[in-house]
Parts: structure tokens; C-alpha cells; sequence
């Protein structure tokens, strides 16, 4: 390995810190997200909506909608907007590209390409409605799926999660 591409200590420190504090902030808010006081099915629920509207190419937007249907659902608000931070503005372009592509296989328009320098809500719109239009479908193809999943998976993790955890808590009660 030459010298070049080897990190420095101070970088690698730096990376070190980084993973540490992110997996520190992911471990909060799923404990969170799991001590919250709803059932497993309002919070599987929420958890598929977030899934839902993550998947649609309304970025600016998501947060207020997913809060909006949650309240008019009755699922947990906090699960929900949790779950639609998959897309987020770091991970805008690959995912906007994903959902283009997998748009463009159900709706193949000619004469409409991907930029990725203008993927603002207003700048999509303007660009045409084909592209938001292939953009809308590939986010409701994956979507549509992956929200079914999202709901069963999650369903099954919360209730062994819970489980889990009455088990410890009686054991050290008992133990007492």
C-alpha cells in the first residue's frame, strides 16, 4: 500500500468518532422508537407510512406530509417521520437516480434524462412533468413494496423487542 493512500492518525481518529457518534444516535432513537408508548401495530404502521412517503420524490415536503397523514391515521408521529429519514439531502441523488431508473422501466418517455443539478421540487416541475412523472412512479414501485415490508418487519422486531425486554425485567425482578 503505498503512502499516499493511508490515512493519517488524526484522520483516522476523525472517521473512528464519526462511526462511533453514528452509531450512538442510531441506537437512540430505535430505543426510542421501541419504548414508545404505542402498540406494535401503530408503530409498524407508522414506521410503512414513513416508509411510504420516503420513497416519494417530495423532499422538501416529507416531513410535513408524513406528520399530517400520521395525525390523520392516528400512528405514532415520531415512528413515522423516522422511518422517511432513508431520504434525506445526503442521500438525494442516488436515490432520486434509483427511483428514476425504476420509473423509466414502467414509463418509458423518450427525450428525458436525469441531472442531477436540478432535483429541487420547483426545478423538476419546471424541467417537465415527464421526469417528476417517472420519478412519482419509480417512487410509488419501490414504495408500494416496500412498505409491506416495512409494516411485517417491523411488526416482528417491536413484539420481539418487547418481549425481550419483559423477560429481562422480570428476571431481574426476581431476582430481588
Amino acid at each position: 500500500m503505498s503512502d499516499l493512500s493511508r490515512q493519517t492518525p488524526r484522520e483516522d481518529k476523525k472517521n473512528r468518532a464519526w462511526w462511533a457518534g453514528s452509531k450512538r444516535w442510531i441506537r437512540y432513537w430505535s430505543l426510542r422508537l421501541m419504548r414508545q408508548n404505542s402498540s406494535p401495530k401503530n408503530l409498524a404502521a407508522a414506521c410503512a407510512l414513513g416508509m411510504f412517503i420516503g420513497a416519494m420524490p417530495i423532499m422538501p415536503f416529507q416531513s410535513v406530509v408524513v406528520i399530517a397523514l400520521a395525525f390523520f391515521m392516528r400512528v405514532n408521529k415520531l415512528a413515522a417521520w423516522l422511518a422517511t429519514c432513508y431520504s434525506n439531502a445526503v442521500t438525494m441523488v442516488p436515490f432520486y437516480y434509483f427511483l428514476f431508473l425504476v420509473g423509466s422501466a414502467f414509463m418509458p418517455f423518450d427525450n428525458i434524462v436525469f441531472d442531477p443539478n436540478h432535483l429541487e421540487m420547483t426545478q423538476l416541475i419546471a424541467s417537465g412533468w415527464k421526469v417528476f412523472a417517472v420519478m412519482f412512479i419509480g417512487g410509488l414501485a419501490f414504495g408500494i413494496p416496500a412498505t409491506i415490508a416495512t409494516y411485517f418487519i417491523a411488526l416482528f422486531v417491536i413484539r420481539r423487542y418487547r418481549e425481550r425486554r419483559t423477560i429481562r425485567l422480570l428476571r431481574n425482578k426476581s431476582r430481588r
